[in-house]
């Protein structure tokens, strides 16, 4: 698996596809009820690598495929939306300005844990929920298992990159 720049756009659709699969697969059973929000670590996890190896279009687009179907299956909430999009794109970003791992991690945990519990406390709990969720009924959930998926993240990108399944921008870890 190569770095995103070599990476053809039927490749690039098929690594999506089977990001979004083991969203939905890995869905029922890592999402842990936690109050009104189902939290999910592998949702974390994909963020990462998807914002690591595809990019941050590619990586919104996989968390809302995963949330779209997980929301289907009754494996999530609207939460999930901004709970995992706005991660991965901040994952992206942050590893598209500084290639190093730990850039996607935390732009992942950032997004995640700190600026999405915002935006479903204050709009998308109230006005697509119809209830109020206090913000720090969220936060702690949302930091917790973004911690844990951007871990897993990681430490998978660099089994890949040590065995040479895949070659990242930046320095070697």
């Amino acid at each position: 698996m190569p770095t995103k720049a070599v990476l053809s756009p039927t490749r690039r659709s098929a690594y999506a596809v089977v990001m979004v699969a083991m969203g939905v697969a890995l869905a029922p059973y890592t999402s842990i009820p936690v109050g009104i929000a189902k939290v999910n670590p592998t949702q974390h996890f994909i963020n990462v690598l998807a914002a690591v190896l595809l990019g941050p279009g590619w990586a919104v687009g996989i968390a809302g495929g995963v949330a779209v179907l997980r929301n289907v299956m009754g494996a999530g909430t609207l939460l999930a939306f901004p709970g995992g999009m706005i991660g991965a794109l901040l994952a992206g970003f942050c590893y598209r300005y500084w290639p190093r791992l730990t850039a996607a991690a935390v732009g992942e945990v950032v997004g995640t844990g700190l600026i999405a519990p915002v935006i479903c406390a204050l709009l998308v709990a109230p006005v697509l929920m119809e209830r109020a969720i206090p913000l720090l009924a969220l936060m702690p959930s949302f930091l917790g298992s973004t911690l844990a998926g951007a871990v897993m993240g990681v430490l998978a990108l660099r089994l890949l990159q040590r065995a040479d399944v895949i070659q990242l921008a930046g320095p070697r870890p």
